[in-house]
């Protein structure tokens, strides 16, 4: 590919086979993820420059949910539209999803997977090689004034030693971009993003790229997209309801609403609600044990995919232990479980995206918007690392 000039324009059929290769490979949590998303979209394929990434993915991290599963779907919504946000966001889990169900299916019959767990660690060496890359390079364009360093390094002790949640870093760090947008313009005005278009060459959606048609805000728009996640998500539920036995649908219906709640409740990523999933699955619900939630949380930390995946675990060994279907259908019954509590799980994700990027879109160039995000960036940085 000539790097003087910008890729050819990319199908949806094309984009479909990338998202699905990324659902096989996007190991080693929200950091790795986001470095192969990185290094494939824009150093390699140069589908989106660099600012317009990180723009992209200062809004991912300050949503509840799996970030870099959003940012992949805000990327295939603003290439191809909601068609491409939906493979592009649900290809980033599907597969794991069936590895993980899989893998549930050997455990519960065997009792454990120490050799699939054994060669699905052997991964975290090179994803590790990758993460730290992806630190240098974001790091590299990010961190133009010390003031930025400063950020990334305070994030950096916060996050590694003090324990300080995700969440209060990010409002931190959005805080002082307000500040210094008013008091300190120059050092946030740019992005803090330099010059990637001289590193990588021309991307498909470039920094001055206008906004697609389909990208532009409307409040008409963003209800429709709200309304339409609510009510999909009420059809499922009603769907499970009416049509599953009434034993399956008691099951099925406390995992829809507890996974929704959940959902809602992962700012600062799967580990700050893993704790509340746990008590509940194993206390309140019962729908495994305690020895039990934590084998599935080493099976998620070995597999591809958002390790909020945990949850489809949960579901499918709560579907199966407590036998919806019957004693003759519990394969069935733990996949029905897994897929609930995946679907309700990651909706809330999507209707972020749909809803709220376009606005996120119209506010690029906007100090009064871009500052903060600049500073998240850098603070991003030290997360990462």
């Amino acid at each position: 590919m000539n790097s003087s000039t910008a890729p050819a324009p990319i199908s949806l059929a094309q984009a479909f086979w990338y998202w699905l290769k990324l659902g096989f490979i996007s190991f080693g949590g929200p950091a790795g993820q986001i470095a192969i998303l990185h290094r494939d979209l824009v150093e390699t394929k140069r589908w989106i420059s660099e600012k317009r990434f990180l723009h992209a993915l200062n809004y991912c991290m300050v949503l509840p949910g799996p970030e870099a599963q959003q940012l992949a779907t805000y990327i295939g919504w603003l290439m191809h539209r909601t068609w491409g946000g939906l493979l592009a966001g649900g290809l980033f889990v599907l597969p794991a999803t069936v590895i993980l169900m899989a893998l549930a299916t050997i455990y519960l019959m065997f009792g454990q997977v120490p050799a699939i767990a054994a060669v699905l660690y052997g991964i975290k060496p090179a994803v590790t090689a990758i993460v730290l890359f992806a630190a240098y390079r974001i790091g590299s364009k990010t961190l133009k004034h010390p003031a930025l360093w400063a950020i990334a390094a305070a994030s950096f002790l916060a996050s590694a030693f003090a324990g300080v949640p995700f969440p209060a870093i990010v409002l931190v760090a959005a805080l002082l971009g307000m500040l210094g947008g008013t008091f300190a313009p120059q050092i946030f005005s740019g992005g803090g993003h330099g010059k990637a278009k001289d590193s990588y060459g021309p991307a498909l959606i470039d920094d001055d790229t206008p906004t697609p048609p389909h990208a532009l805000f409307s409040w008409g728009r963003c209800i429709a997209y709200v309304l339409g996640g609510l009510a999909l998500g009420v059809a499922v539920a009603w769907g499970v309801h009416a049509f599953a036995p009434a034993k399956a649908a008691a099951v099925l219906g406390d995992m829809a609403q507890f996974f929704t709640k959940a959902a809602l409740l992962t700012f600062g990523g799967a580990y700050a609600v893993l704790p509340y999933v746990a008590e509940a699955a194993v206390k309140d619900y019962q729908w495994l044990t305690a020895a039990q939630m934590i084998d599935g949380l080493a099976l998620g930390e070995t597999t591809p995919g958002p390790l909020i995946l945990i949850v489809t675990f949960v579901g499918f060994v709560g579907g199966w232990g407590k036998a919806m279907f019957g004693g003759d259908a519990l394969l069935w019954a733990g996949v029905a479980g897994g897929a609930v509590a995946t679907f309700f799980t990651f909706l809330p994700s999507f209707i972020f995206i749909f809803a709220g990027a376009p606005y996120i879109e119209s506010t690029r160039g906007n100090l009064k918007f871009s500052a903060p995000l600049t500073a998240i960036s850098a603070a991003v940085v030290g997360v990462i690392l």
